[in-house]
């Protein structure tokens, strides 16, 4: 079986399917902000899959270190391939050990015993799994941050994305696809603009959907995520859920966990979904018994639609409006403390010096001032509505959330200009006398 397909829930009931808050748990590799240094990267972000695609994207695990607790959103309900939840399992493991063969390894084993207690995934299966496994070097390296101070530049990141190749792979996916787009549009009120600027941005239209072994690339992050990183105890656990999750996800599709390829953070597809994000937001959108992610454009579309409805994506509301600010220090540092977390009323937003003008001023819910860097130009700003929230929690960047966006709109509006007309060649024959 060459793609992840579902299965109805009475074969799944031998399982334990989970619920982890995985894309709320995403973190960010800070320098990957960088335009000029790098996801992923899923991503997940997802969550460009390819190394060249993850080396032109921001984030696959986003920046968190100054995001605050984020506003209320709605809690994403689980699709029908989900019922149960799998705990977490424990990082206290016995001490790392230095082989790439996690066969040989305690911890790894130890972790094998605990996953198979705390679901019914037989014991030997798991281990038998997790030996198969090899670290990998690349992974580590991709998930170690870029040295500080290295500049963001929204202008040259946003340049990678809206480009002529993209552009024109865009137009080809709309145009054959626009009864699909147009039906998730309807059903779940989420722009056809967004869904093509995320699978454009993630995996050029299904052209990368990455090399790395996704049962070698969880485990190394599992096992051997940088001790160095600040995050790193948040991030091991995490990456060991969603070793878990691959584990459950294969067993359900009857799939070979080694079988599978995706990006170097174990985004698969070409929406480049997490395992967890995969077992409990992907749709069969095309009613034909079973979900792939790999092959089928129809149920990408449907997936990306009812994974931004899951984090509270609300229909006809804009991501951002146009600001001009005009703050004064103290003011603008309140403006920006919240980060991509909207926080104030208009009335407050304006009156700290985020001004917006015409439909901005009768927005009805609060705003955020996101600002994104241009190396040493000026920054660009944006007011960031809770739409514009929903759409980083797909991968936690703002930078990546503007450039899905983008994206999105620019096809769009390549597709509604008026086809250029074609004059008719005037005849070379000389005219009879």
């Amino acid at each position: 079986m060459n793609a992840l397909v579902s299965t109805p829930a009475h074969a799944q009931r031998d399982l334990a399917p989970s619920r982890l808050g995985a894309w709320f748990c995403l973190l960010c590799l800070a320098g990957a902000l960088a335009a000029c240094a790098p996801a992923h990267q899923p991503a997940v972000s997802g969550t460009p899959a390819d190394d060249a695609a993850q080396a032109a994207s921001p984030d696959l695990i986003p920046k968190t270190t100054s995001t605050p607790t984020p506003t209320p959103t709605p809690t994403p309900t689980p699709t029908s391939n989900t019922n149960t939840n799998v705990t977490a399992i424990g990082t206290a493991l016995p001490p790392r050990g230095a082989s790439a063969d996690y066969g040989q390894r305690e911890d790894a084993m130890a972790w094998a015993d605990a996953a198979a207690a705390r679901t019914n995934l037989p014991r030997d299966w798991v281990r038998q799994q997790i030996a198969l496994a090899r670290r990998q070097a690349a992974v580590v390296r991709a998930v170690t941050p870029a040295p500080a101070g290295t500049e963001k530049n929204w202008t040259a990141y946003r340049a990678r994305f809206i480009e002529p190749v993209r552009t024109q792979a865009g137009l080809a996916f709309w145009k054959q696809h626009a009864d699909t787009l147009a039906r998730a549009e309807k059903q779940y009120g989420v722009p056809a603009s967004l869904i093509v600027g995320v699978i454009g941005v993630e995996t050029l239209y299904g052209r990368h959907l990455g090399q790395h072994r996704v049962l070698d690339a969880l485990a190394t992050l599992a096992f051997d995520f940088p001790t160095a990183h600040p995050r790193e105890p948040v991030r091991t656990a995490f990456f060991q859920q969603e070793l878990l999750e691959l584990l459950l996800l294969s067993r359900e599709q009857q799939v070979e966990p080694s079988s599978l390829r995706g990006s170097y953070a174990g985004a698969m597809g070409w929406p480049q979904f997490i395992p967890s994000s995969w077992r409990r937001y992907a749709v069969d959108f095309d009613r034909d018994g079973r979900i792939d992610l790999l092959n089928n454009p129809v149920d990408v579309i449907g997936s990306v639609a009812n994974y931004f409805v899951a984090f509270g994506w609300t229909p006809s509301m804009p991501t951002h409006y146009p600001v001009q600010v005009m703050a004064s220090p103290k003011d603008l540092g309140e403006l920006l403390a919240p980060d991509i977390v909207p926080t104030f009323d208009v009335g407050t937003f304006v009156s700290k010096g985020g001004m917006v003008s015409g439909a901005a001023l009768k927005h009805p819910g609060p705003l955020a001032l996101v600002m994104l860097e241009n190396g040493l130009a000026p920054p660009t700003h944006i007011a960031g509505t809770q739409n514009f929230y929903v759409v980083t929690r797909y991968n936690w960047s703002s930078y990546y959330a503007l450039a899905v966006i983008e994206l999105g709109e620019h096809i769009e509006a390549l597709r509604q200009r008026p086809a250029k007309r074609t004059s008719p060649k005037k005849s070379a024959r000389a005219k009879p006398a």
